[in-house]
C-alpha cells in the first residue's frame, strides 16, 4: 500500500490550540475553520484573538500562503486529507459528572459534521484534551454516519504547550506525540502524521504509541506537573511555621535527578485551562473505575491549591492586623502567569474575591489583560451582578496608579517587569505601614525591607 500523503489540512477550531499549533506547519496548505465569524475575523486581521510571544509573526508570514481562516466549516473538511479536531472540551456545569468530567458537545458535533460532510475518506486527528477512549466514542459515530467508501482513521495528537511559550514550544518541542490503533490502517495513518511533523520536528522526537496511551497521557502529564506545585506549596506552609526557606528546601530536593528542577517553585496556586479540568477529569475516571483512594489522592491537589489561594489571601489580612475593611490593596498581575493573557482559574480572582468580601478596596494591574477581562472574571461571565462591586474595584493602566495609596501590594504574577520596579518611588506614596506581599519570589526582599517595606515572602519563615 502507498504512503499516505497530506496535502492539505484542515483544523476545527480556531482556539488556543488550534491557531498557533496549525500556524507553524510548513510546506502544507492549512485552513484553520470555526463558527466564530469575530474570531476569524480577529484571526485575518493586525488583532489576533490571542496575545503569545512571537504568535504574531508566525502567522502574518503565513496567512494566505499556506495558512487560511474561515467560517466555511463543510469546505474546509470535504477538501482536507487530515482533519485536526480542537474544539473547546470544558468541565461539565450539570448532570452526571457535574465538576469533573470533560463536556465532549463539541467535539462530537464536529466529529457527527465530518461525517455528514466527507465524501471521501480522512484521517481525524483529536487534538483537544479527552478522557481516555474519546476515540472510541468518535469512532462510533463516524461509522454509524458515513457515506459509502468513506473511511476514517482516528489519531490522538494531545498538545503540550506552556502558555507564554508555545511558539517556541510548537518549533522545538520535547516531544511529539502520536496515538494510533495499532492495525495497518491505524499505523499508516500515525505516519502520514508523523511525516507532517517531520517538516520541522526531528524524527527521534515523535514518539508513537497506542491510542488509549496517547489520550491518557495529557492528562497525567498535567495532573504530574500540578502535583509538584501542590506539593512544595504544601511544604511552603511548613517553612512559614518552623522558619525554613522554601527555596532552599526546593532548591535540596531539586538536586535529587529524579525530582528535577522544574516545578518545585512555590505560588499563590496554578491556574490555566489544563490543570485543574484535567485533574477533575482523572478525579471522575478514577471514581468511575472504582478507584476511590486514587480519586482522593487527585481531588486532595485541586483541593491544596484552593487551599493555597486562600491561606495566602488570609494571610494579607491577618497581617494588615486582621481588617482590610477599606483599605486599598493592589493586585498586581491578573494573568494566571506571566507572557499570557489568558486568566483561566486564574488565582488573582480567588485572591481578588476574598479581599472584596472583606469590603477592601481593590486596585488591579495587569500588562497584557484587558480590563473588560478582568470585568468577566469578577461577574463569573455575567452569572455576578457587577454594580455591588464596582464602588470597590478599580482597574489601573500603570502600577503606578495601582500602588498609590495602596496598604499593601500583592504580586500575583511573575511578569517581569514586577522585578525592576521603582520601589522607591512607590513606597513614597503608600501608608505607613506599608506591606508588600510577594506571591511568586520575584523580589529582592532584603532590597525592599532596607526601603522601608514590610514584606512577606510566601514559604518563607520570619522565625530563626
Amino acid at each position: 500500500m502507498a504512503p499516505i500523503e497530506v496535502k492539505k489540512i484542515c483544523c476545527i477550531g480556531a482556539g488556543y490550540v488550534g491557531g498557533p499549533t496549525c500556524a507553524v506547519i510548513p510546506n502544507i496548505q492549512v485552513t484553520i475553520v470555526d463558527l466564530n465569524q469575530a474570531r476569524i475575523d480577529a484571526w485575518n486581521s493586525d488583532e489576533l484573538p490571542i496575545y503569545e510571544p512571537g504568535l504574531d509573526e508566525v502567522v502574518k508570514s503565513a496567512r494566505g500562503k499556506n495558512l487560511f481562516f474561515s467560517t466555511d466549516v463543510d469546505k474546509g473538511i470535504a477538501e482536507a486529507d487530515l482533519i485536526f479536531v480542537s474544539v473547546n472540551t470544558p468541565t461539565k456545569k450539570s448532570g452526571v459528572g457535574a465538576g469533573f468530567a470533560a463536556d465532549l458537545k463539541f467535539l462530537q458535533l464536529a466529529t457527527r459534521r465530518i461525517a455528514e460532510v466527507a465524501t471521501s475518506s480522512k484521517i481525524v486527528v483529536e487534538k483537544s484534551t479527552v478522557p481516555c477512549r474519546t476515540a472510541e466514542s468518535m469512532r462510533t459515530i463516524l461509522e454509524a454516519n458515513s457515506k459509502p467508501g468513506c473511511h476514517f482513521d482516528i489519531l490522538s495528537n494531545p498538545e503540550f504547550l506552556a502558555e507564554g511559550t508555545a511558539i517556541a514550544d510548537l518549533f522545538a518541542p520535547d516531544r511529539v506525540l502520536i496515538g494510533s490503533l495499532q492495525t495497518e490502517q491505524g499505523l499508516d495513518a500515525c505516519r502520514a502524521l508523523s511525516n507532517v511533523y517531520a517538516n520541522w520536528v526531528p524524527r527521534d522526537r515523535i514518539l508513537t504509541v497506542g491510542l488509549w496511551s496517547s489520550e491518557l497521557s495529557k492528562l497525567a502529564a498535567n495532573a504530574m506537573l500540578a502535583q509538584r506545585i501542590s506539593s512544595v506549596n504544601a511544604l511552603s506552609a511548613i517553612c512559614e511555621a518552623t522558619g525554613a526557606n522554601i527555596d532552599e528546601v526546593a532548591f535540596a530536593v531539586g538536586k535529587d535527578t529524579r525530582m528535577g528542577s522544574k516545578f518545585l517553585k512555590a505560588s499563590v496556586g496554578f491556574g490555566g485551562s489544563c490543570f485543574q479540568k484535567d485533574i477533575l477529569n482523572l478525579v471522575y475516571l478514577s471514581e468511575s473505575l472504582h478507584l476511590p483512594e486514587v480519586a482522593k489522592y487527585w481531588r486532595a491537589v485541586v483541593e491544596m491549591n484552593e487551599y493555597q489561594k486562600s491561606r495566602f489571601a488570609e494571610k494579607v489580612v491577618d497581617t494588615l492586623f486582621n481588617t482590610i475593611t477599606g483599605k486599598k490593596i493592589a493586585i498586581l498581575g491578573w494573568a494566571f502567569k506571566k507572557d499570557t493573557g489568558d486568566t483561566r482559574e486564574s488565582p488573582s480572582i480567588s485572591i481578588a474575591n476574598h479581599f472584596l468580601s472583606e469590603k477592601a478596596r481593590v486596585s488591579i494591574y495587569d500588562p497584557q489583560v484587558t480590563e473588560s477581562q478582568i470585568w468577566l472574571d469578577l461577574t463569573d461571565y455575567g452569572d455576578i451582578p457587577a454594580e455591588p462591586i464596582k464602588p470597590h474595584i478599580t482597574i489601573n493602566k500603570t502600577v503606578e496608579e495601582a500602588c498609590k495609596g495602596a496598604e499593601a501590594i500583592v504580586i500575583c504574577t511573575e511578569w517581569d517587569e514586577f522585578k525592576t520596579l521603582d520601589w522607591e518611588k512607590i513606597y513614597a506614596n503608600c501608608p505607613r505601614p506599608a506591606f508588600v506581599f510577594d506571591g511568586r519570589l520575584i523580589i529582592d526582599r532584603k532590597k525592599l525591607t532596607d526601603i522601608g517595606f514590610k514584606v512577606v515572602t510566601i514559604g518563607s519563615g520570619d522565625r530563626v
